[in-house]
């Protein structure tokens, strides 16, 4: 694989950009089907809590990829170049309970240190899960928000240490 490994600290990428307008990949291993699940995120956040490097991640209940990292400590988020923009919208429309994500979009499966992620990733982000906890209705101070959540189904949040960073060399 083509990639480096990169501190935290020396990622040089406008975090706001990558996430809202790049999006990115919550990849999980499916390991009853054999297989790796993705799902596109364009809700979450990078920074320092408790000392470490984090991610923290927002997954509603009803999604496959909500199962899968409660079964799973360490996972990857990717992000794709522009030209697999279309491999979002089968991984934010479609469950990995029901179709192969890896072959309905094309991409492939690779390994980083022991966790899978896909190969086509301009980004790689291997993090571990520190906490989670459900949103919750009465937490919300902006009650303009709750829009958000007509069915209640609030997210589940994960904040996660970043391992390791690779990116794909020039």
């Amino acid at each position: 694989m083509d990639f480096n490994a990169v501190h935290p600290k020396e990622l040089d990428t406008n975090l706001f950009r990558m996430i809202d307008d790049e999006w990115l990949l919550i990849c999980c291993y499916d390991e009853e089907n054999g297989r790796e699940n993705m799902m596109t995120a364009s809700w979450g956040g990078m920074g320092i809590l408790w000392n470490k490097e984090v991610c923290f991640l927002f997954v509603r209940p009803q999604r496959y990829t909500h199962d899968l990292l409660e079964k799973q400590d360490r996972f990857s988020v990717c992000v794709l170049p522009e030209e697999y923009k279309s491999a979002h919208k089968v991984c934010g429309s479609q469950s990995g309970r029901c179709v192969d994500k890896m072959t309905a979009t094309g991409l492939h499966e690779a390994d980083f240190d022991g966790v899978k992620a896909v190969a086509e990733s301009k980004l790689v982000f291997i993090v571990k899960q520190l906490y989670r906890d459900d949103l919750i209705q009465n937490g919300f101070r902006e009650e303009s928000l709750l829009k958000h959540y007509p069915a209640d189904d609030f997210h589940t949040v994960y904040v996660c240490e970043i391992e390791k960073i690779f990116q794909k060399k020039d």
